[in-house]
């Protein structure tokens, strides 16, 4: 049986649709929730094979746009899961739709990660963006999740908003740095497709301001003390996203919801993201069998998205044959792109901002 230790589960339900968003999700409608927590407890229990689970993640949408009634109905579905005792529980939440009362229901259900999309604080980005939240409103919500022993929190930044100055987002990670939470994951806007800020025409901004803006977050996120740990995220010491950690590392994982992915026995399911399709049970709308190139591939993109890189020991055991040996890398090293020591290939701190032109240059052999 193949290790699968890690688990995500979409909830595509929003109390608002921001113009920027092209995940899976749909505004929250009471008749259509019920019946997709149904069609959800159907497709874990047809997959879920009963391993121990090390890391699940509750996304989407937005999970805590569930009523208090609606997210006991989804962690009694979850109770399906054999969890480890220090597994990680993470789950999305927006300000403001995070009560009190649903901080105490996440405790009494074992949740111990929170993430908090905060975005910006800036109104004249928030107009953007068309997501508004206050600071005030912010601040409550991480005070109350402390107060309730919830201290393993991140809040999301997103940046490179059409109008933004440097300025403007120091402001920005000025606030986040003052709530004094141990996880930040940080977000270039890119303007997706059947999105509204795309449909109405709005253009990214220039490419060299995005760098600046990247530079200032990793260097402002360093001196206070975060670990770049991949190259959206930064975490203090021991608080780093154990779940997406199984994505960067190319583990397998079970996703179940509607437009979520699982990776098992090297291939790569896509979930339909079509929601009414979904509560019939048409779940899968595609099947990715990897040949041994694509796993290669998947393994040194992922991989190298880290600090920690390509453990080239781990690698052998994967593949039965050393990394030198399927992969023409040199060249970087001699450059000073990437680095090397006995154990890890990685690439250097000052090159993750252009990792993908780093990418193309590494060919498998």
């Amino acid at each position: 049986m193949s290790c699968v230790d890690a688990v995500y589960i979409h909830i595509p339900f929003c109390n608002y649709i921001c113009a920027y968003c092209d995940f899976c999700k749909i505004f929250y409608n009471k008749e259509y929730v019920n019946r997709y927590l149904d069609a959800l407890d159907k497709e874990i229990k047809s997959k879920y094979k009963g391993e121990i689970i090390t890391s699940l993640y509750i996304g989407g949408g937005t999970p805590s746009s569930l009523s208090l009634d609606e997210l006991e109905k989804l962690f009694s579905i979850l109770k399906i899961f054999k969890l480890s005792k220090d597994c990680e529980i993470t789950i999305e939440v927006n300000p403001d739709s995070l009560s009190l009362d649903k901080i105490k229901l996440f405790k009494k259900y074992g949740v111990n990660r929170v993430s908090l999309g905060v975005e910006t604080i800036n109104s004249k980005l928030q107009d953007v963006l068309e997501r508004y939240t206050s600071k005030d409103r912010v601040i409550s919500c991480i005070n109350n999740l402390k107060s309730n022993n919830i201290t393993n929190i991140n809040v999301d930044l997103i940046y490179a908003i059409k109008g933004e100055t440097l300025n403007d987002l120091k402001e920005d990670l000025e606030f986040l740095l003052s709530l004094d939470v141990p996880h930040i994951s940080t977000y270039s806007l890119i303007i997706e497709d059947n999105t509204k800020l795309k449909i109405n025409g709005v253009k990214s901004i220039d490419k060299s301001l995005d760098r600046d803006m990247y530079e200032v977050i990793a260097k402002t996120l360093k001196d206070n003390n975060y670990i770049h740990y991949e190259i959206s995220n930064f975490s203090k010491e021991g608080y780093q996203s154990i779940h997406n950690l199984k994505y960067w590392n190319n583990k397998y994982y079970y996703g179940f919801g509607v437009g979520a992915s699982s990776y098992i026995d090297n291939i790569r399911y896509t979930n339909t993201r079509s929601i009414s399709n979904y509560i019939k049970g048409k779940t899968v709308m595609d099947e990715e069998i990897l040949t041994f190139k694509d796993k290669i591939f998947y393994e040194v993109m992922l991989n190298l998205r880290t600090n920690r890189g390509i453990d080239k020991e781990i690698f052998k055991e994967k593949y039965n044959a050393n990394i030198s040996d399927i992969i023409d890398y040199k060249y970087l090293v001699e450059i000073e792109v990437l680095e090397e020591d006995s154990r890890y290939l990685r690439v250097k701190e000052e090159y993750f901002y252009v990792l993908d032109e780093v990418l193309c240059k590494i060919m498998v052999k």
